[in-house]
């Protein structure tokens, strides 16, 4: 017993630990607190309006566009016609064409298997997938970068594919013509273009077991289960990233500097002869959503410029995609750091705006 009273004596009278010194993530929290404070008394109805102009710019984007709308079914239907063609051996048929491609110009075979794995739109388990496939291939950095800077010139979304194709449609253009350049071209141009300009260091190498893609469940199981993904896809992924971009747009509409910053962005892809409104949309926000937007006026529209904005939005854009989640996957399963992710996802994403601009000024008046 007095054992016990001396240890609680001890606790009562220890002498206090001196303060813990202020963070600067508590400044800034506390200068938040002391300007939302300012506000409510000087301003009462500036936050309020605040969060009315930014529920008013969200709501419907993700109620009447996804939600209930067309781009939101699109994208489930997408998943799965994707998900078929890849049961019934699409997947696989591509790499057979593909691959003795890259060994043909000179470099890894594997460079090319999170390009075709991509064209279905599932960017980020192509860079899971193929990164490990890449290492065990001995596929060499400069190679590892040229799969990246070649992935994300295909579509992020099957979803954007198949609005796209809607699109070139109803604006009269030749869709073959535009999908064999636009989306199989690059899968031949760009590693032969870098691996002889920019990442040098490549070798050819056979393979002698190419990875087979084909999965083996069954018909009704695996449809259920791309319908799920579909659904997951749009619900878990695209309404949160849409959600979280239209909110920043809504607080910068609401301090007023979003229409200049939007203005000069879309007069600079106008003059591109890419379509300013959908433009915008594919770089910032979602290229599911800008083909959405553009499927329906593509019919009262210049054809070029449907042309410019099909070959923009079939990347791996939005730049949050190319600064943020692509350099996050490759990072954890291929030999390269974040800015070597994101240097090459950059450069892709470049060659591919340069390519829309070719294809909307020089191709487009022979395929309409």
């Amino acid at each position: 017993m007095d054992n016990k009273t001396i240890e609680i004596d001890k606790v009562v009278h220890s002498p206090p630990a001196g303060r813990r010194p202020l963070e600067r993530i508590e400044v800034v929290g506390l200068s938040l607190l002391a300007a939302a404070m300012l506000t409510l008394f000087f301003f009462p109805a500036t936050l309020s309006g605040a969060f009315d102009t930014v529920l008013n710019k969200v709501k419907p984007v993700v109620v009447d566009v996804f939600l209930t709308g067309q781009v939101g079914v699109a994208v489930i239907i997408s998943v799965i016609i994707g998900r078929l063609l890849e049961r019934l051996g699409f997947t696989d048929a591509m790499m057979r064409v593909f691959m003795p491609a890259m060994r043909a110009i000179g470099i890894n075979p594997a460079v090319i298997i999170p390009s075709v794995y991509n064209i279905f739109g599932d960017i980020n388990a192509a860079g899971r997938i193929s990164g490990p496939l890449l290492r065990q291939a001995g596929a060499t950095k400069d190679e590892q970068k040229i799969a990246v800077a070649t992935m994300v010139q295909s579509q992020q979304s099957f979803s954007t594919f198949m609005l796209g194709m809607m699109a070139l449609t109803f604006a009269g253009v030749n869709v073959f013509a535009v999908v064999l350049i636009a989306v199989f071209g690059p899968l031949l141009l760009s590693p032969l273009l870098l691996s002889r300009l920019v990442y040098r260091n490549v070798r050819s190498v056979d393979l002698l077991a190419a990875p087979r893609f084909t999965p083996n469940i069954d018909f009704a199981p695996m449809l259920f289960k791309a319908a799920r993904e579909g659904v997951e896809l749009l619900l878990l992924i695209l309404i949160p990233a849409v959600a979280l971009v239209f909110c920043v747009i809504g607080l910068l509409e609401h301090i007023g500097i979003w229409a200049p910053i939007s203005d000069v962005l879309e007069r600079g892809l106008l003059a591109l002869n890419i379509h300013p409104e959908t433009g915008v949309l594919a770089i910032l926000v979602s290229p599911t959503l800008a083909m959405g937007k553009l499927q329906a006026i593509a019919s009262t529209l210049d054809p070029s410029l449907v042309v410019g904005a099909f070959v923009l939005a079939s990347s791996g854009l939005p730049l949050s995609a190319v600064f943020g989640q692509i350099p996050v996957v490759w990072a954890e399963c291929s030999d390269l750091n974040e800015k070597e992710v994101m240097l090459a996802a950059t450069l892709g994403i470049v060659m591919r705006l340069v390519m829309a601009v070719i294809l909307a000024v020089f191709l487009t008046p022979l395929i309409i």
